[in-house]
This record gives structure tokens, sequence and C-alpha cells, in this order.
């Protein structure tokens, strides 16, 4: 068994023990209940008011549940990554931030806040229920078996949990400010 040391988004392979699925698992809950705290704290009128990039914590918690459902589908499923956000593949097709990100901004404009809330939640409980059940060789085994530098996949987790609950919880407080 391997275990990897984080230095910003390099790593070292050392002997890995279940200790540091126990810890992966914690830091995205904390993470998560940090992201959460912030939340309670918003007024519903500050819920949809766009900050100075034009958007509102309803939009960071929308884009935040995209892209766990990304994390499930395309980089723990193996899917296509149009298919499960569902999108044409043109959008898809050079992985650019730039391009994706508006198409997944604009299809949950219209939605509710406590919509977007409920589905963030349903989400997060099925995307932890899945990582707890996983091993670590599950965890630890490359994203892609094509991957040149056999990258694991708890990079993509980390991404698009703990390090993005954080970005995008900076990004709601300071609503609060």
């Amino acid at each position: 068994m391997l275990y990897l040391i984080f230095v910003r988004r390099d790593y070292l392979m050392l002997p890995l023990s279940d200790h540091y699925k126990t810890a992966l698992l914690k830091s995205i809950q904390r993470e998560w209940d940090a992201l959460m705290s912030v939340v309670e704290r918003l007024s519903p009128d500050q819920m949809i008011t766009p900050d100075a990039g034009g958007w509102s914590p309803k939009d960071n918690l929308a884009h935040l549940t995209e892209w766990m459902k990304v994390l499930l589908g395309h980089h723990i499923d193996q899917r296509p990554s149009a298919e499960v956000m569902k999108v044409s593949a043109e959008v898809v097709k050079d992985w650019d931030f730039m391009v994706i990100n508006p198409v997944l901004f604009e299809r949950n404009q219209k939605r509710s806040a406590a919509d977007v809330l409920a589905e963030l939640k349903r989400v997060y409980a099925e995307l932890t229920t899945r990582l707890a059940s996983m091993t670590i060789d599950d965890l630890m085994k490359p994203r892609r078996a094509d991957d040149p530098q056999k990258r694991p996949l708890v990079f993509w987790i980390l991404g698009d949990t703990s390090e993005h609950f954080a970005e995008h919880r900076a990004s709601i407080e300071k609503i609060l400010k």
C-alpha cells in the first residue's frame, strides 16, 4: 500500500493505511461544515445577491453541486463527461472551465435557492456515502488508466470537495461583510 503526502498538487508516495481515508473524509466534512455554517448565516436576500463577479451564494452552491456530480459520474464512475453534465460534447471537448462553468451557471439561474440547497445536500450525502464505501486502493488508483502521470483519483476528490468548498465559502463569506 501507498500513502500520499500532499504538497500543493505534488505528492510523495509512502506506505498507506486506512488512516489516510479517515483523514480525507474528516477534511471533506470539516470544509462542508464550514461552508454550511456560512450558508446558514445568509438571509434569503443575501442568498440571491450577486457579488462583483455576478455570482450569488445560490450560484456558488449550484456550481459546487454540479462539480460533485461530475466527480461521482465522470471521475469515479468513468462515464463520459458530456453525459454526466448533460451538455454537448463540444462544451467539454477541451475541458476548459471558461467554457464549461458558464453553461452550468446558466442552467441553474432560474432555480430557487431552496431547490439548489436541497440538491446540494442530497448530492453531498450521496457522494460522502460513496466515498466511505470505497477502499483506500480505490482512492489511490489512477483516475484514468491512460494517464501517463498515474495521478490518483484522490486528486479529483480533493479538488471537487474540500478544496472547492473552501474556495466558494470564501466567495460567499464576502456577502456577509
